[in-house]
C-alpha cells in the first residue's frame, strides 16, 4: 500500500494552478497534501487534511472522486488520462494520522450548542464548534452516530470501524457529548433546548422519510424502501430475483447490497433512458461487474408478490420521458426495494415555533444557515436535499462560522428571575417583578438554578419564561410564585 502511494503521489504534477484542488467542493490543498508527504511530513500532511476536512477518513472512502478532484486532474487530458488518484493517498495519510489523534478537548468558553443529528454535516459543525472552545451536546434519533454514512452507505463502502474510530476520536476525546435514541421534536423539543441553556441549535437531521411512488403494491410484504433496506439489509427477506426501482447511487447501493445478501440476480429499472443515469459511473459499472442488469424506459405501475408491471416510456418532441398506453408488461420477481428519493420528517418542524419549509419540506435558510428562527441553524440534506458527503461538509463548515459569530454576539445574561402575583380575578398571571444576574456571578446563578428546580419539582412555582419573555431569554432560568 505504501510503496503504491508514493508511486501514486510522485505523479502529481503539482501545477501551479491546481484543477484538482478547484474540483473539489472543499477545496482540498491536494498539490500541498501530496508535497508533504513526498517530504517525508505526514504529520503535517495529515493534520492539513483533518483541519480543512474533519470526515476526511470518510471522504476519502465515498467521495464522488471521478466527478471531483480526479476527474479535474491535469492528467485527464493526456493521451493516458489516468489521473492522479487521490481518493487513495487520502485515504492512507488520513488513516494513519487518525491512529495518533490524542489531544483532549480545548479551554471551554462557557456556551453550549446542540446539535440535532449526527450525519456529515452534524459531525462537521460540532467538531468545529468544539476546537473553538462550545460545549457540543449532539443528539441523535439512533443508537450510533454516523446518520446516513452508517445507515445508509453500505459497510461495504464504508465500513462501521471507520465511524466508530470518528467517535472516539474526535468525539469523546474532545469532549462531545453524544445523546443517542433522541428524537428533536418528539418528548424534547427545540424550546426545551433553549431552556437549558444551550445558545444555539444546528438541525442536520437528514431525510429519512422514503419517498412512495404511490402505485399499487407498494404495502405488499415483498417490498422494502431503500433507505429501510440499507439501514438493516438483513431484517428483509425479498429472495433471489429482486428488482430495484431507481437508478441513482442509494438505487446502486441497494443493488449491490442484494447481491452480498444472497439475491442471485438483481435488476434496476429506470423510467428514462441509460444518459440519464445519475449513480456514479464507478458504482454503475461496479454493479454491472457483480451481475447487476438493467432495464431503461420501463415504468412501474404495480407491484405484485411475485413481480413487477411496467410500462414502456418514450421521449416526446419536449425531450419529456411519457409513458406508453397498453404497453404493459409483466417482469417476475420475488421482492422489489423502491429507491426513488428521500424526504424529511416533520415532526421537529411542528413541534418549532418560526421554523419554515419549502414546498419540497426542506427548511428555509439563509446563505450562512440561520432558519427563520432566531438561533436556530441548519445544513445538509434537511436543507440541499440528498447530497454527497462531501458537499454536506462544505456547506456546515460555512455555517459553523455563522454559529460562532452568532453566539458571540448575544448579550451576558446566565439568570432572568422574575415572581409574579396570584391571578387577580379574569387575569392568568400579572408579573411583579423581574432582574437579571450576568454570567460573572455563576456561583450564585447555580444556586439560584439548583432552588428553581427543587420549586418546579415540587410544585411550588412555575416555569413560563417561553411564555412571557419569548426566544430571547429561552436560555434562561426563571422563578414565579405560584
Amino acid at each position: 500500500m505504501a510503496l503504491h502511494v508514493l508511486d501514486e503521489a510522485n505523479r502529481c504534477l503539482g501545477c501551479k494552478k491546481p484543477m484538482c484542488q478547484q474540483g473539489c467542493p472543499i477545496h482540498t490543498n491536494i498539490p500541498e497534501v501530496i508535497r508533504l508527504l513526498k517530504a517525508n511530513q505526514m504529520d503535517a500532511a495529515g493534520r492539513m487534511l483533518f483541519e480543512n476536512n474533519p470526515l476526511t477518513t470518510v471522504c476519502s472512502l465515498v467521495c464522488n472522486h471521478e466527478k471531483q478532484c480526479e476527474g479535474h486532474c491535469i492528467r485527464n487530458r493526456m493521451p493516458s488520462h489516468d489521473p492522479v488518484h487521490f481518493s487513495i493517498i487520502e485515504d492512507y495519510i488520513s488513516t494513519t494520522y487518525a491512529n495518533k489523534m490524542t489531544a483532549g478537548p480545548a479551554p471551554k468558553n462557557g456556551m453550549k450548542a446542540a446539535v440535532v443529528g449526527s450525519g456529515p454535516a452534524g459531525l462537521t459543525i460540532a467538531v468545529l464548534l468544539a476546537r473553538w472552545g462550545y460545549d457540543v451536546t449532539i443528539f441523535d434519533a439512533r443508537d450510533k452516530i454516523g446518520g446516513v454514512m452508517r445507515y445508509g452507505i453500505p459497510n461495504y463502502r464504508l465500513p462501521d470501524s471507520v465511524l466508530d474510530d470518528f467517535q472516539y476520536r474526535h468525539l469523546e476525546l474532545k469532549g462531545i457529548k453524544v445523546r443517542p435514541n433522541t428524537t428533536i421534536g418528539k418528548t424534547i423539543t427545540i424550546d426545551d433546548l433553549f431552556r437549558d441553556g444551550y445558545k444555539s441549535v444546528f438541525i442536520g437531521a437528514g431525510l429519512w422519510k422514503a419517498n412512495a411512488m404511490h402505485i399499487k403494491g407498494e404495502a405488499l410484504g415483498n417490498v422494502a424502501f431503500g433507505i429501510d433496506y440499507l439501514a438493516n439489509s438483513k431484517a428483509f427477506r425479498l429472495g433471489d430475483d429482486v428488482a430495484v426501482i431507481g437508478v441513482g447511487n442509494s438505487a446502486m447501493d441497494c443493488a449491490r447490497t442484494a447481491i452480498r445478501n444472497g439475491a442471485r440476480h438483481v435488476t434496476c429499472y429506470a423510467r428514462r433512458d441509460e444518459s440519464c443515469i445519475s449513480a456514479s459511473a464507478y458504482e454503475v459499472s461496479y454493479a454491472k461487474l457483480e451481475g447487476v442488469g438493467f432495464r431503461f424506459c420501463k415504468a412501474p405501475v404495480e407491484i405484485r408478490e411475485n413481480g413487477l408491471i411496467c410500462r414502456d416510456t418514450v421521449k416526446n418532441e419536449e425531450g419529456k420521458f411519457v409513458q406508453v398506453e397498453g404497453s404493459e408488461t409483466f417482469y417476475p420477481h420475488t421482492g422489489v426495494i423502491v429507491s426513488v428519493s428521500q424526504g424529511s420528517e416533520s415532526n421537529l418542524v411542528k413541534t418549532t415555533t418560526g421554523i419554515e419549509t419549502n414546498q419540497k419540506g426542506l427548511l428555509s435558510v439563509s446563505e450562512d444557515g440561520r432558519t427563520t428562527r432566531e438561533g436556530v441553524f441548519a445544513g445538509g440534506d434537511a436543507v440541499m436535499g440528498a447530497r454527497t458527503v462531501v458537499e454536506a461538509v462544505a456547506v456546515a463548515k460555512k455555517v459553523a462560522v455563522a454559529m460562532d459569530e452568532y453566539m458571540k454576539s448575544r448579550p451576558e445574561v446566565n439568570v432572568k428571575i422574575a415572581a409574579i402575583y396570584e391571578p387577580a380575578e379574569g387575569e392568568e398571571y400579572m408579573i411583579e417583578s423581574a432582574g437579571m444576574l450576568r454570567k460573572e456571578d455563576q456561583e450564585l446563578c447555580d444556586k439560584i438554578s439548583e432552588i428553581i428546580q427543587e420549586m418546579i419539582d415540587d410544585g411550588t412555582c412555575y416555569d413560563l419564561t417561553v411564555k412571557y419573555f419569548g426566544q430571547t431569554v429561552a436560555d434562561s432560568t426563571s422563578i414565579y410564585k405560584k
